[in-house]
């Protein structure tokens, strides 16, 4: 999907309320999350590439939930290739 900010996908399908940006940069793929409830979000939290997302999810305290899961590489870099087809 995608709107003025970009393509993205619903990290819990369930939830329509949060978005998951995606976007190449330099051949890396990159994640912004954004949120209706939290706008605050996207205003504080830039784009980050999977090498950072893992080493902030490595000190995440996972016994609550996984940060990981939010960052999805398979929908990213299906929903851009579709993109580039376009």
């Amino acid at each position: 999907m995608r709107d003025p900010k970009g393509i993205y996908y619903y990290p819990d399908p369930r939830n329509k309320r949060e978005r998951m940006y995606v976007r190449e940069n330099d051949g890396s793929i990159e994640f912004r999350l954004w949120n209706q409830d939290h706008p605050e979000v996207w205003e504080k939290h830039g784009w980050l590439d999977m090498d950072i997302i893992r080493r902030a999810a490595a000190l995440y305290d996972k016994k609550k939930q996984d940060p990981l899961k939010l960052y999805d590489l398979e929908i990213a870099r299906s929903l851009l290739k579709q993109s580039r087809r376009q």
